[in-house]
């Protein structure tokens, strides 16, 4: 694959129904620059707001994969992420004009070709390549499932498969850089087992489903009439059962099929993290859900590697992004207690802020009179009120909630911090905000050391007074 970036050359489009809003929905590919990522735009909202493809916004994994950013969700993104990946293209911007993708045939094929004929190419930044550095792992040891990375110079993904189901038996695909994406994983369809169909319909779900986008498991017999009410409920021809224990409405593509989709769930919530993955990766009976957790846990580690590795490079005379009053505005803290000074970068999992020290401040007085030193503590409570901005900002009315430490962990403090400096606070999202509960790794600058760090969680609530 190359090292350059990619997205493509002319806008693209496909339509098709939700697989589970049932909606008609068109899809339009475009060109995007470089360090653009994946984003959605829902073309039929007011101000077509936009949903970056980002693990810090998976809302929902149930039946699929869910985006929601401020409050607009676009479902079941797997499939087209995928195709993305698998094809090596970095930036695009992806036009909805409903709630859900397309399923078309419930594979990423008629995206990857489409994506093709709009076609690929190379952009003038390299790639952000992450190399897997070390062991990362996430297991679910009462469902048996298992997603672990290892450090490796390529990317390779390995899945394996065992529902304990006699007609799938155990399978296994893989996917690597010599692989062709669109001739071996693209055509790779869902698969459902019979007895999940009907569930599925009565609860509201697979509205946009069809016989012919899936491949249907039969474990057990079933009469034929029972096969007749089902096609029915999907206003299909009747169907039956193939000597290989699935239903005559489609032909297998490959023996492991169902692995190979399972695998290309896999690529599309690998996409998630945001960049280009270089390690061996052993999936055992993957799911969204567990995709999800895994894929956090590389964000995790990548954002502690970022805040550890880089020191802010910030001119502190720029104009900030927040000013003394704005802070005001989000935290209750008031002098002497409010102990920043300016916000100077935030996006939506990290934030860098700013506190010059002088000699005026309060606690210098006795901390201490003839060698004065800013207390530990007092770093620790400036940089959570830095973290306590990231914060707030999730929410639309931050003068109405506050923020409560949980825990501290991880803390060390590294040289003295006098009268005269310039504290920089740099904190990264270790995970993503979930019930208001929020874990960020911060450290703190002067100049070029970095004089203290930690990890603090914090919850995010209402205002009592407020609620009354």
């Amino acid at each position: 694959m190359s090292d350059k970036q990619k997205s493509i050359v002319n806008p693209i489009k496909l339509e098709g129904q939700g697989l589970h809003t049932g909606y008609e929905v068109e899809i339009q590919f475009k060109p995007a620059p470089p360090n653009h990522g994946y984003k959605f735009k829902r073309t039929d909202l007011k101000e077509n707001p936009i949903i970056k493809a980002n693990v810090n916004n998976v809302v929902d994994t149930s039946r699929g994969t869910t985006l929601e950013e401020n409050g607009v969700k676009v479902h079941t993104v797997e499939h087209v992420l995928a195709a993305l990946k698998g094809l090596d293209i970095d930036n695009i911007l992806i036009e909805l004009n409903g709630p859900e993708t397309p399923v078309l045939d419930g594979s990423s094929r008629q995206i990857a070709q489409a994506l093709t004929d709009a076609e690929i190419e190379d952009q003038d930044e390299d790639k952000n390549y992450y190399y897997i550095k070390e062991r990362i792992e996430y297991k679910d040891e009462e469902n048996q499932i298992e997603l672990i990375a290892y450090p490796d110079e390529e990317l390779s993904v390995n899945v394996l498969i065992d529902y304990n189901s006699k007609v799938l038996g155990h399978q296994y695909a893989i996917f690597n850089e010599k692989i062709d994406f669109i001739e071996e994983l693209a055509p790779s369809r869902t698969f459902v087992f019979f007895h999940e169909l009907e569930f599925l319909l009565k609860n509201n779900l697979i509205k946009g489903g069809d016989l012919e986008n899936a491949i249907v498991i039969m474990e057990n017999p079933v009469p034929q009439e029972e096969l007749d009410r089902i096609a029915d409920l999907f206003n299909k021809p009747h169907v039956k059962v193939k000597p290989e224990g699935v239903l005559n409405n489609v032909d297998l593509f490959y023996t492991n099929e169902p692995a190979r989709h399972k695998l290309l769930d896999i690529l599309g919530d690998l996409a998630l993290i945001g960049r280009p993955i270089r390690g061996r990766i052993i999936a055992k009976k993957p799911g969204h859900h567990a995709n999800i957790k895994f894929s956090e846990k590389i964000f995790s580690t990548i954002n502690k590697e970022a805040s550890k590795e880089h020191v802010p490079r910030i001119d502190i005379n720029q104009k900030p992004l927040f000013n003394i009053n704005q802070i005001k505005e989000f935290l209750p803290h008031r002098p002497p207690f409010l102990l920043i000074d300016r916000i100077l970068q935030m996006d939506h999992s990290s934030i860098i802020g700013l506190k010059n020290v002088t000699m005026n401040e309060g606690f210098f007085i006795g901390h201490f009179p003839d060698s004065p030193l800013m207390p530990g503590v007092l770093q620790v409570e400036a940089m959570a009120q830095v973290g306590g901005i990231l914060a707030l900002n999730t929410v639309p009315d931050p003068q109405n909630y506050l923020t409560y430490f949980l825990k501290i962990d991880k803390v060390r403090f590294k040289r003295k911090v006098t009268p005269g400096d310039s504290i920089i606070f740099k904190l990264n999202l270790v995970n993503p905000i979930r019930r208001g509960i929020v874990t960020m790794f911060g450290q703190a600058f002067v100049g070029e050391e970095v004089v203290m760090e930690g990890e603090m969680t914090a919850q995010i609530a209402k205002n009592k007074d407020e609620e009354e």
